[in-house]
Formats: C-alpha cells, structure tokens, sequence
C-alpha cells in the first residue's frame, strides 16, 4: 500500500508527514535514518485530509496555541513498541519521563534499555512526545531530529529554562 506524504516547513526543520487512510503513521526527520522508520512506496499528497490536519495543528503547537493534539494514529511496530509510543502520548505537555518510568509504565521495570530502543523507533515524533523522555540525571538523550531540535522542543513546553 502506497503512504501518502507531505513536507511541512518548521521551526525545528523541514519534516516528513506520512500518513495512510487510518491515520498519522510518521513524522520524520530531515537526516533521518531510514532503517529507524521503516514504510513503504510514498506518494506526494499535500491534499490528503490527515496530512492537512497534523500540518495545522503542528502550527498551532509550534504557535504555543496547542498543547495536545487530535489526530488519528497508525502506529506500525510490534507490541511492546506500541505500549511504549501509548505511554509517551500520556506524558503532560511541559513535563518529563525518564526510560525507566516509562518501563514502570509499560509493566516492564526492568525493561529500561528496551524502552529506550523503543523510544528511539518512535514513528510519530512531536505528537507522540519522545522528545519528553529524558535520562534519569536530567541530561538529554538521543532523539532522531538532533539534540538541539530535541531542546527546542522542550523549552517550546516550558519544560526547560533557556540558556
């Protein structure tokens, strides 16, 4: 099946949305690994009614007029990398995880590394919140868009002080 996608211009960079008829399915990077996200034949469609709809609610949050978002998701993963990306949708706009509340989370405490893992293969990032997932000292950890676009995001939130 042929993924439908759209390139939005913003403040953390150029980023890919891919969607098919049941929803949002990823959210990518300008040097984005393509092994990190794996998805099919993609067709431009800036007119595909998913793709319009994250486009403008992502204006609204990089506007600070949205603190959640509404739009259907289509996750593509196995299970436990499913529970993971849910638990990262319940993570509080402005606020921060560490991995291992998010393994708690997912009933897998011991599970921190693979939650990690996990995190890092986060399909839809900025609306599932991996950015929000931080190491257990406070320091920023790996994010598919960059450190700096991962900072951005959370002083965007309030959830950092600038320097």
């Amino acid at each position: 099946m042929t993924l439908a996608f759209t390139m939005l211009h913003s403040p953390v960079g150029p980023l890919k949305l891919v969607a098919n008829d049941a929803g949002l399915v990823a959210i990518l990077w300008p040097d984005d690994d393509p092994r990190r996200v794996r998805l099919g034949p993609l067709a431009a469609d800036d007119h595909h009614p998913i793709l319009v709809e994250t486009a403008r609610q992502l204006a609204e949050y990089f506007a600070r007029t949205r603190t959640r978002f509404d739009i259907p998701l289509d996750f593509q993963g196995t299970d436990f990398q499913k529970s993971v990306w849910r638990a990262l949708l319940a993570i509080p706009f402005g606020e921060t995880r560490n991995y291992a509340a998010i393994a708690r989370e997912v009933g897998r405490p011991a599970a921190v590394r693979a939650v990690g893992a996990a995190n890092g293969r986060n399909p839809i990032s900025i609306v599932a919140p991996c950015h929000r997932v931080i190491g257990s000292s406070g320091a920023l950890t790996g994010f598919a868009g960059g450190l700096k676009a991962k900072e951005f995001l959370l002083r965007l939130e309030g959830s950092r002080e600038a320097a």
